[in-house]
Order: C-alpha cells, then structure tokens, then sequence
C-alpha cells in the first residue's frame, strides 16, 4: 500500500508480527499487562536504494532555492577570518541535542568542553559536538562504519557499552516501559537493520538525486530504522551534516539546521510521521524551510561575534604578534578557560598565558567566575551571551 506524495508514490511502511515475552511480569496493572502481553506488530520500512525522488515544482523549486541559500552561506563564513566554524559546529549540537529535550546554557557547554565539572546535558551536548565533527569528518565515505564512528563518539562517554553498536532488542517509542504493543511507533526489529542499513546507504551515496531532498528523505528513513538503542535522533541529524558535506553544499561550517527544527518541532516529528505514512512532501518542506531559519540564525549569529571581536580590538593595545591578540582569537571559539588551555593552544608558559589573561581581565573581556587563586578558570561573558541568545531565537516560533 502506498500513498500520494509530490506526484509519486512513496511505501508506505509494512508491519509483521513479532512475539513477545514479559520482563516485568510482576510491574504493571493487569489491564496494562493484558495490553501488553502476546505477539506485537515490528514496522517493516521498504527498501529505497533505487527508488525515484518525484517532487512538485514547487518543492522542487524550494529545495533548489535552500541549496543555494546554504552553499552561499557556506562561502560567506568561510571567508572571514575567524574561528566561526568551531562556533556554528557547537550551536548545530546544542541545537540538535535541545530537540531531544537535551538543553544547557553555553556557559556549562564551554566548561564541559574544558573538563571542568558541568551539567549532565552540558556533557551530553559536547559528546554531540564530537558526533558532529565524526560526521563532518567521514563526509567523502558515508558508510555504514561511518554511522557507527558517529554514534561512537556521541556516546563514548556517556554510555560506551552501547556506543559504535547497533541495537540488538526491539525498541518502541511511547507506550510506556512494559512492551511496544500500546508504542506511537516500532521501529524494525534489530535483526534487519544491517540489510536496511546497507540500503540505506546506498540511497544517500547517489548522485542523480536533488541534494536536499536526498538529505531529508535518508534522514527520514534513518529515524525509521532506529539503529541504536540510543542517541538515534542525534546522529541522524549528524548524518544531515556529513550529506551537506558530501554533496557539496557546504565545504567549511556545519549549517545549524537543526536550530532551524527548533522552530517547530512538533512539525518535524509530524513530518516524520508522515514519511512512514507514504508521504516525503512534509520532510522535505522540513528540512528545506529548516535550512532558511539555519542560515537567517547563522547570520545573525556571525554578525554579532564580528561585533564583539570589534569591540574588543579597542580593548587589546599590544604587538600585533602577543599572545594576548592570540588568546582573543581562542575566546571566540573557547569562551571559558583556564591557565593550563592557554598554555597549551598558545603554546607558551605558563608565566606568558596568566599575563594574557590578566591584560584581559583588566580589559574586561575575561571575568573570573571561581573563587581563590587556585584553578582558576574565567569566561568571555560577551561570548557566552551571544551564544545564548542564539539559542534562543532558535526556540522561538517563526
């Protein structure tokens, strides 16, 4: 059975029956245990290797329009000398992550980054920002080793006996903890997901497909399969990332589309739905319209650090050549520090990295947010304010 989509016909998913045996046979009222109990229903999403990419002049021409849009920005940033592709790679994680209902500011991002005790989400968020790099990394491969790198870097740290591996148990979303049976949705059983992997992969690796479209429908159809037992969202959204790369969209920054899901995110996950429902038009509107608000975002975003990179320039009276200027740099990328990083992204003693970061405290760039004269760590406050409200401009509906 299929369904109309931008003049085609799009599989719907199929379903086989699959039984099930209890674990928590004493947990549970009887009726959730009758509901939960006997043979439940595993998705079956169809093969897509070979499969056309119909769309309607419309969508058509919008997907074309969010290509060009997103190589364009792609150039811009690229062209400025700044470390902005390690800012748009952190707030394309942090953003990612918040859909996941993962949130943290970016103050406890920047201390996660540095090893410093932070939130749990902060940490999360940062094995995010290594996924993210893993994607961008492996972007000339795309391969089924390639997502499991990816999914390894998200989780090593967080939960390394899953991290790199594919799941091997049925997993459910929504219904509750006894069974899939009362699920939203059941993605396939873990024993085909090397085969739909191996598809999968080789629908994204074509090249006579509209980029953007490709993009939404691989992605789509890995949240269908669901590989891992977790982080599945993450790393498909990684995946956007490493096709963006890829297919050549972009060459030098990671594009924060996923700011641009934050928008809306009820729609994303209804668009979702609808991909399994037979219908790509909704996700491919999704991810296109997604890169617009992404770009917008990411202007705004560049602007208002070449601002404060400005304001401090008239801060800073040293050698063109001192570690001060050096350290500025590092800030816009790093916005939390201590002495021991200074020392080793400057490359100079210890001595030379407390003297840059006191010209900067007594320029009122770095503030001092520990107490004493150990360990000390400080923060570019002008930084941290400017990411976050990124952020939140990201969350705010359109």
């Amino acid at each position: 059975m299929a369904s109309a989509t931008g003049g085609q016909l799009w599989p719907c998913i199929a379903y086989e029956q699959r039984p099930w045996t209890s674990t928590s046979a004493d947990y549970g009222s009887r009726r959730e245990k009758r509901l939960t109990s006997g043979p439940y229903r595993a998705s079956v999403p169809a093969f897509i290797a070979d499969r056309a990419l119909l769309l309607s002049g419309e969508l058509q021409a919008l997907t074309e329009e969010a290509a060009t849009e997103l190589a364009r920005f792609d150039v811009e940033v690229g062209h400025i000398t700044a470390p902005f592709a390690s800012i748009l790679l952190r707030t394309e994680s942090a953003s990612s992550s918040e859909i996941e209902n993962l949130t943290s500011g970016a103050r406890q991002i920047a201390l996660a980054e540095l090893g410093e005790h932070a939130s749990r989400n902060a940490r999360l968020i940062v094995g995010n920002v290594r996924a993210m790099q893993a994607a961008l990394e492996l972007s000339d491969a795309i391969d089924a080793e390639a997502i499991l790198q990816m999914h390894h870097a998200l989780l090593e740290n967080g939960d390394p006996t899953i991290a790199g591996r594919w799941r091997e148990q049925q997993v459910w979303i929504g219904g509750g903890n006894l069974g899939p049976h009362t699920a939203q949705f059941v993605p396939p059983h873990h024993d085909r997901i090397p085969e739909l992997i191996d598809d999968l992969i080789a629908f994204a690796n074509r090249v006579d497909l509209p980029v953007i479209a490709q993009i939404a429908v691989a992605h789509a159809q890995f949240e269908t399969i669901h590989p891992f037992p977790d982080g599945n969202g993450r790393v498909g959204r990684a995946l956007i990332q490493a096709m963006f790369r890829g297919g050549q969209l972009t060459r030098s920054v990671a594009v924060p589309v996923s700011a641009g899901l934050l928008h809306d995110t009820g729609a994303y996950f209804e668009a979702l739905g609808h991909y399994r429902s037979g219908n790509i038009e909704p996700i491919v509107r999704a991810i296109a319209e997604a890169s617009f608000g992404a770009v917008a975002n990411g202007r705004t975003l560049v602007k208002d650090l070449e601002l404060v990179r400005a304001d401090w320039r008239t801060r800073v009276t040293a050698r063109r050549d001192a570690a001060v200027h050096r350290l500025v740099e590092l800030l816009l990328r790093q916005p939390v520090v201590d002495n021991k990083l200074v020392m080793s992204a400057l490359a100079v003693t210890g001595a030379n990295a407390q003297i840059a970061i006191d010209r900067l405290v007594d320029a009122e760039i770095l503030t001092q947010i520990t107490d004493g004269r150990r360990n000390r760590i400080w923060q570019a406050k002008d930084i941290v304010r400017v990411l976050d409200e990124f952020a939140a401009r990201a969350k705010r509906r359109r």
